[in-house]
């Protein structure tokens, strides 16, 4: 016990006397910084879509798409907080309510997010959700105020429980007489507006805003500006900051990705006790983040594609081979030892190609020649990352390796 101790104590001196960070939640994604260098297009053309609420109208609908880590939910927080400001300043009643839908994953969890931005406490259980929206629709009226809710991955929430609030929350003025409510939704999907209802594509009537990727000469000076308060100046270089922007740049301009690279980067000098970060550093971050990146995606998929992924491991051990026909056969007989009803091979063949297009599997289509072509699949991760993550789920738990 004292041995532990004595090395806790080292290792809790060690990190008050880091010289490697002034303030690390700077490099962190939900840091939201006084300036968005690169991004001022957007944030022009978002303000002024908004500026409207500062009369007293309700703005357009918004969509906002693009990739992750192109500053979309960094830009409408900005702006919303700009006007926000403006709004108290002027006396003007505009009601911002942010919500990301990953989180609150449930249709009746963001009516209880809307009510709460407006001050009104609904029980976590008890009422429908009918009935939560009407109490909420209620009290914002009695407050004659324009409602600004983003909905920030909105893909996850309509995949999951279908565009019945975007319904709703798009018709609200129907139900409203001195309060509007306006919508922007953001997602990575650039098709979720053309698969929605057509009466929800009818009654959203959006506007869109597209973010490019950011290059790497602008990662590379955003990275410049957030280490001016993040970092000691003594304990970063130039070719550490370039290397960070290059390696994000090279998969879509993802300034998350690069503002991950080099806070981990950072963090693991700083346990080495190293007083510089190296090139090697943010090398052994990418790693790292590689492979808590790989795990989140798999513990969040749908329970088929989870399957799916499981009989592509059982097939590929030992770096063999398969193909998408033994893939399907033997995913069905997971799915019977489980008891529910297989989805079609072609659906199938569908997952396997987005797995292969997020990296987690290769799938190179090969000629038989007479026979047809066909996919030949191995695994593009560790096996132990995807034996990690779904071992998780406690619904297939039982259908993973006992010996892994």
């Amino acid at each position: 016990m004292v041995a532990y101790s004595d090395e806790l104590e080292e290792v809790f001196n060690s990190a008050l006397k880091s010289t490697i960070f002034i303030n690390r939640d700077v490099l962190r994604p939900e840091y939201i910084p006084d300036e968005l260098p690169h991004r001022e297009e957007q944030i022009s053309k978002l303000g002024a879509i908004l500026a409207p609420a500062l009369r007293g109208s309700k703005p357009s609908n918004i969509f906002i798409y693009g990739l992750t880590g192109t500053g979309k939910t960094a830009v409408t927080k900005y702006v919303l907080k700009r006007l926000y400001g403006k709004a108290i300043e002027i006396g003007s009643n505009v009601v911002p309510c942010y919500i990301n839908t990953r989180q609150e994953d449930t249709t009746y969890r963001v009516i209880v997010r809307l009510a709460e931005c407006i001050g009104l406490k609904l029980p976590f259980t008890g009422i429908s959700t009918a009935e939560a929206y009407r109490r909420f629709l209620s009290v914002l009226d009695s407050r004659d105020s324009i409602m600004i809710t983003v909905l920030d991955e909105i893909d996850f929430l309509i995949k999951k429980h279908g565009d019945e609030l975007l319904y709703r929350l798009s018709r609200s003025s129907d139900e409203l007489s001195h309060s509007r409510i306006s919508i922007i939704g953001i997602t990575n999907d650039l098709k979720l507006v053309d698969d929605l209802d057509p009466r929800v594509r009818s009654s959203l009537g959006e506007i869109e805003i597209v973010f490019p990727p950011y290059n790497a000469i602008q990662l590379e000076d955003i990275l410049k500006r957030r280490v001016k308060t993040a970092l000691n100046p003594k304990a970063i270089n130039d070719a550490v900051i370039s290397l960070c922007a290059s390696l994000a740049a090279r998969e879509h301009g993802d300034a998350r990705r690069a503002l991950d690279l080099l806070r981990v980067a950072g963090e693991i000098a700083e346990r080495e006790g190293a007083e510089t970060i190296s090139t090697q550093h943010v090398y052994i971050a990418l790693r790292e983040i590689e492979r808590d990146r790989v795990g989140e995606l798999i513990s969040t998929m749908p329970l088929h594609s989870k399957l799916v992924l499981l009989a592509i491991y059982n097939l590929t051990r030992n770096s063999v081979k398969t193909t998408t026909g033994e893939v399907y056969i033997h995913y069905r007989t997971l799915c019977m030892k489980l008891g529910i009803e297989s989805v079609t091979q072609r659906r199938v063949s569908d997952i396997i190609s987005e797995l292969d297009m997020v990296g987690i599997i290769t799938a190179r289509l090969i000629s038989r020649g007479r026979y047809g072509k066909t996919r030949m699949i191995s695994l593009a991760v560790p096996e132990d990352v995807i034996l990690n993550a779904l071992s998780g789920d406690s619904y297939i738990e039982s259908l993973l390796p006992r010996n892994r």
